[in-house]
């Protein structure tokens, strides 16, 4: 299968502290007709399917990813985009790079290896008591891949992606401490083989619009 894809990188005068929740927050304020950015709709609430606008922030440098019809939603805002407002901060943007691909996605037959550049988010508050009662790492290391699974198959689904074959994944994870909606939780880094194709910094789990789970191909 194949997914439009659109790169916006936000080449701005100096590079931003901040965290991607805070661009994810400005530009969703700023284009609030365009309800993709922001992933809620008034009188339903938020959506809870795969984001189509992800916003990351990548060793400073702001990049916003548009998947299928969020592709056409970054054509339409890029032009007005001068300038980021984030916390106390302004900063001046100085150019903006337009990457749109056509990117393969899919279950396939031989593995692909990623690094998961930015915390992922895997364990909600049911599993996260699970992992901690566990105290074997092969355990705790199965738990995780199936949980990685479960977040491919979930992004599928939301992608009108039916997965034909089983996949299978083997990873090296760390644990780090991270804050997601200023809740502190448990987050992993690192890299994985699953036989799946996964262009290259979308991400999976949770908070996936404000830049956690980035994966990247190696």
């Amino acid at each position: 299968m194949n997914l439009k894809t659109l790169y916006l990188t936000l080449k701005t005068s100096e590079a931003v502290k901040e965290d991607a929740a805070k661009l994810r927050g400005y530009i969703a304020n700023q284009f609030k007709e365009y309800p993709i950015l922001h992933h809620h709709i008034e009188d339903i609430g938020y959506l809870y399917t795969y984001p189509r606008v992800q916003y990351k922030l990548l060793e400073g440098t702001p990049v916003i990813l548009g998947i299928e019809e969020g592709v056409g939603v970054l054509k339409n805002i890029s032009d007005d985009i001068s300038e980021l407002k984030l916390g106390k901060s302004v900063y001046n943007v100085e150019s903006i790079q337009m990457t749109q691909m056509s990117a393969e996605f899919g279950a396939c037959r031989e593995n692909h290896h990623y690094k998961i550049v930015t915390s992922w988010l895997a364990l909600n508050p049911s599993n996260y008591e699970k992992y901690k009662e566990m105290y074997d790492w092969k355990e705790k290391k199965e738990f995780l891949n199936g949980i990685l699974v479960g977040n491919i198959l979930s992004m599928c689904k939301s992608l009108d992606y039916v997965v034909t074959r089983k996949l299978y994944v083997h990873s090296r994870l760390d644990e780090e401490k991270v804050e997601y909606k200023a809740i502190p939780l448990i987050g992993f880094t690192g890299e994985f083989r699953v036989n799946f194709e996964i262009p290259d910094f979308f991400g999976l789990g949770k908070g996936v619009s404000q830049g956690f789970g980035v994966v990247k191909a190696f």
